[in-house]
């Protein structure tokens, strides 16, 4: 089973490597462009079947080391 999993910042939380993109877009005539946040997406290959059981795991992973929730949000997609 393979979850997959995108960490974003927060609302509110400045991203500076976010704004260096949209400088750079604009740099390279991409206007237009009014912001720009990345993240991180990371996929996991899992030996359990159970979906459930799954994103329990997954979230824990994310709660644990994955993502640092005082600044970023996460999303789990359990897929085959």
């Amino acid at each position: 089973m393979k979850a997959k999993v995108h960490v974003t910042l927060k609302a509110g939380v400045l991203d500076p490597q976010g704004k260096a993109v949209q400088h750079a877009l604009d740099a390279l005539g991409f206007g237009g462009v009014d912001e720009v946040r990345q993240g991180k997406y990371i996929e996991i290959e899992l030996a359990e079947t159970d979906p459930d059981r799954a994103r329990d795991s997954v979230d824990a992973m994310c709660r644990q080391l994955l993502a640092n929730t005082v600044i970023e949000n996460y999303a789990i997609d359990i897929g085959e």
